[in-house]
């Protein structure tokens, strides 16, 4: 998402009170990964997933009751076909979190800004810059240095998992760009299609044998802590996260939000080790500082080169 923004005299504080709650929206994420770790396990993957949609998806339904009746068929399928990848995406992503740290999980997903502009340049059949190329592989060593903190071994299944996830997302953000029906849907529409189709797929899943404990039982077990992880979920990194990008792009330039987006990372690694008590140790920190400034460094030079 770019934009080419009009510079516009803006008082300091004004523009503060936009990129404050863009901020806020970046800190929930990164520390979704430690709150949907704190009350998931390999068990409850789906239940969880199921419940932590099912409380925000009516809310959407009802504020964009007219626009979704306005949608057509195209439109409808489009936003199906998204939230197929989508329930794929939470799915890799949530499982990963139970295999991995916190920290772990929200570094490497952050690859997920690399991978893209690899694939945009791909399907374009342009080649990358030198510089990006090389913010990629500062990236990819970070990575390899993260996930190896503890010595070197074979990278855990989380941390595999989160790999495949970063991946799934990059071809998320390709669809909604190439998926011509979708183009022009109205945003608050197309995500509440999107995340009822995600639910459909994980009621779907939790109906089946051997996937874990149904989402009522599940919901039957929770007490206080993880019914606040999972209204934390919902309310704040779901309905709260969407509601704020629509009303801060309307406000800034879309750039100025994804930077404020990018740094949910960090947000991650801090909440992983000063709440969850995570260590990485010195090849972890040295891993963790390459894929930050990688990843930064990659996301101001993704405009590939012409051929």
């Amino acid at each position: 998402m770019s934009s080419i923004a009009v510079p516009v005299l803006v008082p300091s504080r004004r523009a503060w009170l936009t990129d404050l709650p863009v901020l806020l929206v970046a800190v929930v994420w990164g520390s979704s990964y430690l709150a949907a770790k704190g009350i998931t396990t390999t068990h409850t993957v789906v239940a969880v997933l199921v419940l932590r949609f099912v409380i925000v998806l009516p809310v959407l339904a009802a504020a964009g009751w007219r626009r979704l009746r306005a949608l057509s068929a195209a439109q409808w399928r489009g936003a199906a076909l998204l939230g197929l990848v989508l329930s794929g995406i939470f799915l890799v992503e949530t499982y990963g979190v139970v295999h991995t740290s916190a920290t772990n999980a929200g570094l490497i997903i952050s690859l997920t800004m690399i991978f893209t502009p690899f694939a945009e340049a791909a399907v374009g059949r342009v080649r990358p810059s030198g510089v990006f190329l090389a913010a990629a592989a500062l990236s990819v060593a970070g990575v390899v240095l993260l996930t190896q903190s503890g010595g070197f071994t074979s990278p855990s299944t989380g941390d595999l998992l989160m790999l495949v996830a970063a991946f799934a997302r990059t071809l998320h953000v390709l669809l909604m760009a190439r998926i011509k029906s979708v183009q022009e849907a109205d945003s608050l529409s197309l995500t509440t299609v999107q995340l009822g189709s995600a639910v459909a797929v994980f009621a779907v899943l939790a109906a089946l044998p051997g996937t874990g404990k149904p989402p009522w039982t599940a919901a039957a077990g929770f007490g206080a802590r993880e019914w606040g992880g999972l209204l934390f979920l919902s309310v704040f990194c779901t309905l709260f996260a969407f509601f704020v990008q629509m009303w801060s792009v309307r406000r800034t330039s879309p750039s100025r939000v994804s930077l404020l987006l990018g740094t949910e990372p960090l947000w991650a690694a801090a909440a992983g080790i000063v709440i969850g008590g995570e260590r990485l140790g010195l090849l972890g920190v040295a891993g963790a500082v390459l894929v930050l400034a990688g990843t930064g460094w990659g996301r101001r030079a993704a405009v590939p080169a012409t051929p």
